[in-house]
């Protein structure tokens, strides 16, 4: 798609009609409470729109009508192939909407537009598609008992399930999570988070638009508190998939304990280390994959390399490769194809990555703020992995740098996390590189590369990074499916007087 120019991306963004109620039941509609929450342009602080600040209440009757359409079957028992011909349509008309929902996409959650057209929109579109191909494709199974039965082995939509859904991609992490529920034939119940609402209620719309059944794809806007918990507790959802950050996760568990056990899939926080070898071939390349996986998105990243792991011998080296590209990331008017970095989510998490610059005793690289919303491409060097900045997830444009002086080190420290989402490593040699991505504790391991992988590989972490299920792949359907065992016995009667 062919970038326009930033009058033109503004003109869009004056004319944009931005929706503002929950879509329950196929229409949208306000909270029961009348109450609203404001959302706004985090780079400029401008008010976007007053979104219905949904309850308890409003979670009970999603829930009810995803469970009325779950167990009339209007989804949940369409044939695979209609249920992919609807999903489809769904991705033409995004397709249709995609500049609109770009530009959305950009003034609610601070993305550059550059990022909106290139990465977030077409690969929201991409992933739907996937899983809607796959959805008459994924076979089940017959065991091998005796001569005398037939044992199926079938997978079952499971249920009503909740999505939570964080604010660093709020289109794709919904198309994540969507795209291999509604295949399976689940009904769900989204809430997006409270300072990205606009797109997945502007997709709820499309999803009607094309077919979807009205209470399949319900959208409740809200706080933690007053949504997400009463998701996680909810007695009628049977499972939950959460990303976002690994406090809140854990509380999912706490509440699926103290509720009906349902399901839980975590994808939670990440301290990513990126190591590079003295014996890395192209370190200007190496240089590029190490800019690009710390402040891609602004760093605001699950999966974002943060720690760069540099052998002593090419330190110096890679760092000034570093600084020549890092000078492209810029910071700048969202609404420009030439801005790179885009603002922080909101003035919270800006002030919040700030204090953590507090720590930095060697900048190498940027470390200056601008505009109560932006924060420049930074690296620094820490004196070791005991350091706050080489711990905490920061979640932010910084790039911590610990020098090593062997292999074993190196994979040691990149360990030493209670992370383990991603992880990377420069080597020329293949032996090492094999070895170091089957000893680094991570569920996605990229070698001489930054990467999540692609919509046919799955995503999640080891350790604190989640557990439960895997994001993408064929793997992702697996947590909207229960397997059932359908045993059938072929003996008749005589046969059994006989036995």
């Amino acid at each position: 798609m062919d970038l326009l120019t930033q009058e033109e991306y503004q003109a869009i963004a004056d004319n944009l009609a931005l929706p503002n109620n929950a879509f329950i039941d196929g229409s949208y509609r306000p909270a029961g409470t009348g109450k609203t929450f404001e959302t706004v342009n985090p780079a400029t602080g401008a008010k976007l729109a007053e979104i219905a600040a949904c309850d308890a209440n409003d979670v009970d009757f999603a829930v009810q009508k995803a469970r009325d359409a779950f167990e009339d079957g209007r989804w949940s028992r369409l044939h695979p192939s209609d249920r992919k011909d609807v999903l489809i349509r769904l991705c033409k008309l995004l397709t249709r909407n995609a500049r609109d929902l770009a530009v959305m996409e950009s003034l609610d959650s601070g993305k550059s537009i550059f990022d909106c057209e290139t990465v977030d929109i077409p690969e929201t579109i991409h992933c739907l598609k996937w899983h809607a191909e796959a959805i008459d494709k994924i076979y089940d199974q017959v065991a091998p008992p005796s001569d005398n039965h037939i044992a199926m082995v079938v997978r079952e939509p499971i249920g009503v399930v909740g999505l939570v859904l964080p604010w660093n991609f709020p289109l794709l992490m919904l198309a994540w999570k969507i795209g291999p529920a509604l295949a399976a034939g689940c009904s769900v119940v989204v809430k997006p988070a409270l300072e990205t609402s606009l797109t997945a209620l502007r997709v709820a719309e499309l999803a009607t638009e094309a077919g979807i059944p009205r209470g399949v794809l319900n959208i409740v806007p809200g706080g933690g508190p007053e949504v997400g918990e009463p998701i996680g507790r909810h007695m009628d959802i049977d499972m939950v998939s959460f990303t976002g950050s690994t406090v809140t996760g854990k509380r999912f568990l706490t509440y699926a304990a103290e509720s009906n056990a349902k399901e839980v899939v975590l994808e939670m926080g990440g301290k990513n280390p990126c190591v590079v070898m003295a014996d890395a071939e192209n370190l200007d390349r190496v240089a590029q994959h190490v800019v690009n996986g710390a402040f891609w998105n602004m760093g605001e990243n699950c999966s974002a390399s943060s720690r760069l792991i540099v052998h002593r011998d090419v330190k110096d080296a890679l760092l000034e490769r570093i600084e020549i590209h890092a000078r492209h990331w810029n910071v700048g008017d969202t609404l420009s194809p030439e801005t790179r970095m885009g603002a922080l989510v909101s003035k919270a998490h800006f002030d919040k990555v700030c204090s953590y610059l507090d720590h930095a005793d060697n900048v190498l690289i940027g470390g200056k703020s601008h505009d109560g919303a932006f924060v420049e491409a930074t690296v620094l060097e820490v004196p070791d992995n005991s350091h706050k900045l080489a711990r905490d997830e920061i979640f932010g444009p910084v790039l911590s740098v610990i020098t090593v002086d062997g292999f074993d080190e190196a994979i040691s420290i990149a360990n030493d996390t209670e992370y383990g989402l991603c992880a990377s490593i420069f080597t020329a040699n293949t032996k090492r590189a094999i070895r170091g991505a089957r000893m680094l504790r991570a569920g996605t391991v990229t070698v001489n590369s930054f990467g999540e992988g692609d919509i046919s590989t799955p995503f999640g972490g080891f350790k604190q990074s989640g557990f439960g299920g895997r994001d993408n792949g064929l793997h992702a359907h697996d947590q909207y499916t229960q397997l059932k065992t359908i045993w059938i016995d072929l003996s008749d009667d005589e046969d059994e007087a006989i036995a």
